[in-house]
Parts: C-alpha cells; sequence; structure tokens
C-alpha cells in the first residue's frame, strides 16, 4: 500500500480510503460482524484511512474495529450537518461516543455548496476550531460536490481539508466542469489542503469501466488518497491493487463491480421528505402519487433512506 501526507495536516493516509457507507443501514446494512471483518481485512491489506459520516450510522462499526487493531494507528474522518456550535458540539460528541476514541482524526462539514455556505456554518467551523485546539479533533474540512465550494475553501485558511466528488466523467458535479474541478483542487492541493476523493465511480455509473475510472483517480496526484465503499473482500483485493498501481489478475477482474440501485418500496406514501434532501435532485414525484428515481442522476448515497420516515428506500 501507498500512504501519503493529507496537506498540511501531517497524517498519513492509505491512497485507499474504506469509505463506511456501503456497509451502514443507508445501503448494504451489514450484520456487525461481517462489516468489521471487512475493515479487519483491508487493514491487513495496508488501509489506515477510513471515511464516515454521522448519517452514515456506522461508528459501531468503527468502534469494534479499533478494539481489534491491536494499537495500529487509523485514520477516521467523519461529517456532520450541523450549522451551530451547539450542534456540532453534540455531533462530535457523538462520534467520540460512538466510536469509542478521544478524538476524531479529520471532521468535516457535510456538502458545502459555496463561500455563503461555509459562512452560514461558521459555528460549527468555530466549534471544532476550538475542539482541534483541546486535541479532540486533530483536522477540520469541508466535504462538497460543487466546484465554488473547492474554491471557497481557498479563502479560509482554516479549512485543511477537502473531500469532493470527483471521477473520470464529472458525473455528479453540481456546478462547472470535471476541468473546474481538478484546475480548482490543483490549486487547492497546492495551498496546502488535504485532498481526498469521492464517487470515484460515480455512485456506480461508471462500473462498466471501473478499472478505468479507478486508476483515473488514483492517478490524479493532488489527492492523497480515494474513498471507496467495497462490499467484499475481493473487492478490497482489487482496489488495494489499483491504489497501489499493480496490475489486476484476470481472476480478481470485475470483483468490484457489484452493481446497486436505489429501489423505492411500492407502498411509497410520496410524502416528498426525500426528495428535499436529495444532494442531485434525481427523486421526483410520480402521477401515482409515489416517489419515483431518475436513475442516470441517482448516485447512490442513499441520504434519502434516511430521510424517509417509513424506511421504504433502500440501496442495495
Amino acid at each position: 500500500m501507498l500512504y501519503c501526507t493529507l496537506g498540511s495536516t501531517g497524517l498519513k493516509v492509505s491512497r485507499l480510503c474504506f469509505g463506511l457507507l456501503t456497509l451502514g443501514p443507508l445501503q448494504a446494512n451489514l450484520p456487525l460482524a461481517e462489516g468489521v471483518s471487512l475493515l479487519e481485512y483491508a487493514v491487513e491489506q495496508g488501509v489506515n484511512f477510513f471515511d464516515t459520516a454521522e448519517i452514515y450510522e456506522t461508528y459501531p462499526y468503527l468502534r469494534r474495529l479499533l478494539r481489534s487493531a491491536g494499537g495500529k494507528e487509523l485514520i477516521i474522518a467523519t461529517k456532520s450537518y450541523a450549522v451551530t456550535a451547539e450542534e456540532m458540539a453534540a455531533s462530535l460528541e457523538k462520534a467520540r461516543k460512538e466510536i469509542d476514541r478521544d478524538y476524531i482524526d479529520v471532521f468535516l462539514l457535510h456538502e458545502q455548496e459555496s463561500a455563503l455556505t461555509i459562512r452560514g456554518h461558521r459555528g460549527a467551523l468555530d466549534y471544532l476550531l476550538e475542539a482541534k485546539e483541546k486535541g479532540l479533533v486533530r483536522a477540520v474540512g469541508i466535504s462538497t460536490h460543487r466546484v465554488a465550494a473547492v474554491r471557497a475553501a481557498l479563502e479560509f485558511p482554516e479549512i485543511e481539508v477537502i473531500h469532493p466528488l470527483f471521477n473520470i466523467r464529472g458525473l455528479g458535479l453540481q456546478d462547472g466542469t470535471l476541468r473546474d474541478m481538478e484546475e480548482a483542487l490543483i490549486k487547492a492541493a497546492a495551498a496546502g489542503k488535504g485532498i481526498y476523493l469521492m464517487k470515484a465511480l460515480g455512485g456506480g455509473h461508471l462500473l462498466s469501466q471501473a478499472e478505468e475510472a479507478l486508476r483515473f483517480a488514483f492517478g490524479r496526484t493532488f489527492a492523497a488518497s480515494v474513498a471507496i465503499g467495497m462490499r467484499t473482500l475481493r473487492e478490497i483485493d482489487v482496489n488495494v491493487r489499483l491504489a497501489s498501481g499493480l496490475p489486476v489478475p484476470d481472476d480478481l477482474k470485475n470483483a468490484g463491480t457489484t452493481e446497486r440501485r436505489l429501489h423505492i418500496d411500492p407502498w411509497c406514501e410520496g410524502c416528498g421528505k426525500c426528495a428535499s434532501c436529495c444532494p442531485q435532485g434525481a427523486l421526483f414525484l410520480g402521477p401515482d402519487g409515489k416517489m419515483h428515481v431518475h436513475d442516470d442522476e441517482c448516485l447512490l448515497c442513499g441520504y434519502c433512506a434516511a430521510a424517509c420516515p417509513f424506511f421504504y428506500i433502500k440501496v442495495y
């Protein structure tokens, strides 16, 4: 496994970051023991960087992993939609308690859109900065699907880490072009921001060219790491090799291409709460009074599943 320093944070992370979204209740909903077994296997292969978020509800997997890690230094990043200092205090305390760790390595403001959005979350950001001074957080940053937010991060020296959507076709970008995003990220990296990418497979839309898409993502020298959701040992094997710049043996070809879809149960009541939180605007109310999805726009983040009050939405 190759390792890079995450910008100016001093954190040395594996080129492959294990994204926990796919393990939890918004997607595969793997039993705790099964999910932890996958994480442990990834650690054995050299992965030391793990990305999650409060909304993913995957802290229990990390809690168990840390207990079995045998003193290995693992880097954990999480995210929160908190806006105020009070909300962020609750988010940070929840993460520390449920992961059972005194500190969180990287804490991000979830899904920032622009300088205006970041300023709107000033209370939460300031709380994270105070927590960093106390040793409760080691680095502070943002996640985003927008070029504007990456550019905005350059205006905030206190933002040390950026977790942007980035893939070979620019799928899911909510503004600008792939070239715009790459240029912004290159500038951010040159300014000392730590970059780790998300959605390298475009939420599953790039599975037909998975190896090309992942090699493209891992080939971006401005990025320290690439976060990928994995559900099988074979997927881990493939992605470890790609992250290390190694060829993938024929017997592992297509092992990392488990296709997933968003499923809305037929008894959906059409309340629309899912659509209001979809970052891609992929959900719509059909003439039958039920919610439907534009599959070509959905990135399978599963945030709609978390919003559904009746648990009618699943990713599998």
